[in-house]
């Protein structure tokens, strides 16, 4: 696969814009729960900063920690070793779906 190829993929993964946020992030993995934080937010996905890591493909239940705790459904896409991970994301309530919607359209820039 030629380098434009490459490019061109990774900028169709990444069609959603992205915002910086910062929430405290916790991770239902069996008994344990992983605690992290976001960097950055975008409809389809976001990055967790935390040492513990999954790996890539696994599926996870996890709370954003808003003033009304979204629960979010994700699946590790990427990892960046001693950083974190990047996650897509999906909403099975409605009450989560509509939540997550609210936030994303607080940090998007008013239109001109």
């Amino acid at each position: 696969m030629s380098i434009v190829n490459q490019v061109s993929r990774r900028l169709e993964r990444r069609w959603a814009p992205r915002y910086p946020f910062r929430a405290g992030f916790e991770i239902e993995w069996g008994s344990a729960v992983l605690r992290g934080n976001t960097r950055d937010i975008s409809s389809n996905g976001m990055f967790i900063e935390s040492p513990d890591t999954l790996w890539l493909g696994a599926s996870f239940t996890a709370r954003l920690h808003l003033p009304q705790p979204v629960k979010l459904d994700c699946l590790v896409k990427r990892i960046e070793p001693g950083r974190g991970m990047g996650v897509s994301v999906a909403m099975s309530e409605t009450e989560s779906q509509k939540l997550y919607q609210d936030l994303l359209a607080s940090l998007t820039p008013p239109s001109i």
